[in-house]
């Protein structure tokens, strides 16, 4: 689980070759979410709605990014580092 940003203590994660649709996932406090990336929606969270609403509006900026990363992640390859919110 390579920590690909980090921001307001919210982790952010890519599995290697993990299942389809391409999406990554955040970690907060214990709580997860789990974030389509092609959409940019939520598939599944416990994460406080603060967090959230934080987590997707990186996602936003950021979906080109993840995009090159999830496919880094499919092939086993090492993932970049991406910009966290400021």
């Amino acid at each position: 689980m390579p920590t690909i940003s980090m921001f307001y203590g919210i982790r952010i994660f890519i599995n290697y070759k993990d299942h389809n649709p391409p999406h990554f996932h955040a970690e907060y406090a214990g709580n997860q979410a789990t974030i389509n990336i092609l959409t940019c929606t939520v598939m599944e969270s416990s994460l406080p709605n603060k967090q959230l609403k934080l987590v997707l509006a990186w996602a936003e900026l950021h979906k080109d990014k993840l995009m090159h990363n999830w496919g880094l992640s499919q092939e086993g390859d090492e993932l970049i580092s991406i910009e966290p919110l400021r």
